[in-house]
């Protein structure tokens, strides 16, 4: 093998490798598992309690710097999907999300909730329209390479997946299911 090749093929084998090692798991969320009613939204015929989810994440890579939530439903009929929920500037030592943490009561100091497509910011459940088949609901943690990134409450969901994925180290997902 030609050193290039094998450099190339190592840096592969690494990257790969790095990626494996980040896990997101739940308390609230199983993956693959329907959604269940506590994190489904209450509103727009849903009868959720709109909860947000425990997550805790492990793993996350060398020079990690802050870390990055965002929950998305791309089977949503609006051609670019339903953002539920973007938090960010979570601190690098931060590990976990508690149950109920959306709206600032619970969440790690200098975390910052974004705008979601319900126009609002903080968490908000799945409510896929009656009859349209199963959604899936995936909730990313992303390891950072910025201590902050230059937004406040008021950020679209879409500035804030810019910005993540601009500074994205590494990710994990739980996807789970919901329908009515």
């Amino acid at each position: 093998m030609r050193p290039i090749t094998a450099l190339l093929a190592l840096s592969f084998l690494g990257a790969t490798a790095a990626h494996a090692e980040m896990k997101l798991t739940s308390k609230d969320l199983t993956a693959a598992k329907p959604m269940p009613n506590a994190q489904v939204f209450n509103g727009f015929g849903c009868s959720g309690k709109n909860i947000s989810p425990h997550l805790a994440w492990s793993g996350a890579p060398a020079g990690t710097k802050s870390f990055a939530v965002m929950a998305y439903d791309p089977d949503a009929p609006t051609g670019s999907g339903w953002w539920h929920w973007t938090v960010f500037n979570l601190p690098a030592d931060a590990t976990e999300i508690a149950t109920g943490a959306s709206g600032g009561k619970k969440l790690p100091a200098g975390a910052v909730e974004g705008r979601t497509d319900f126009g609002t910011s903080g968490y908000g459940g799945a409510c896929p329209p009656e009859g349209h088949g199963p959604h899936h609901y995936q909730f990313t943690v992303y390891a950072l390479s910025q201590d902050k990134l230059p937004l406040d409450e008021s950020a679209p969901a879409a500035m804030v997946g810019f910005f993540v994925r601009a500074n994205a180290l590494d990710q994990a997902t739980i996807a789970v299911t919901y329908e009515r």
